[in-house]
């Protein structure tokens, strides 16, 4: 019943924001593409329910093949980013067009951040039992790692430390919210993201 309420309020609360947000949405898109150029969306591949992988879409906040010439996570003034894409990230607003990757099924709203493949392999008993749910926009982790990019400022091998230090800590929070996942755990992590993102300066 609780997954079936999940998906009724994934759907629903989507299509809800992205009416809201068409305007602004659109707004954003133009000011990426005179800043920079297209492409206006960043894809990427990640792993999903299952192991299944897919295309996570987010504004693109970095000149283009950043993913190429770059490490695979990214540090607080990263040469990489934008001047438009530093003010995205800021605000956490370039991760709004993955309500599209909720309506097409492919993430919840609130669930595991998608983690790119090179880095789950190097736990995959984890991630397989994580990896039985959809991933989301937000969860435990995002909001313990609001500021990740400061966390990886200065580390000489920067994914590395990532692997070693970082992902071990949000594998426990994704275990976390299997635990503990139910409506009322959806909610408060809802609401602490919404705080986190009014408060954010």
């Amino acid at each position: 019943m609780y997954l079936i309420f999940k998906r009724f309020f994934d759907i629903l609360i989507s299509l809800i924001l992205l009416s809201l947000l068409l305007i602004p949405l659109i707004i954003i898109s133009i000011c990426i593409i005179i800043d920079t150029g297209y492409p206006v969306f960043f894809l990427q591949e990640r792993i999903g329910l299952g192991w299944r992988h897919f295309k996570i879409i987010k504004f693109r906040t970095m000149i283009k093949n950043a993913d190429i010439i770059g490490p695979g996570v990214s540090l607080n003034n990263d040469k990489r980013v934008t001047c438009v894409g530093k003010i995205l990230r800021r605000f956490k607003i370039d991760e709004l067009p993955q309500l599209l990757n909720v309506l097409l099924g492919d993430m919840s709203l609130i669930g595991p951040r998608p983690e790119l493949k090179k880095f789950a392999i190097h736990y995959p008993k984890d991630y397989s039992e994580i990896l039985k749910i959809k991933p989301g926009i937000t969860d435990f982790a995002s909001l313990e790692f609001i500021n990740e990019s400061l966390l990886l400022e200065g580390k000489p091998e920067t994914e590395k430390f990532y692997i070693n230090e970082i992902l071990p800590k949000k594998i426990f929070l994704c275990k976390k919210y299997l635990a503990e996942m139910n409506i009322q755990t959806d909610f408060k992590i809802l609401f602490k993201t919404a705080r986190g993102l009014i408060s954010c300066k």
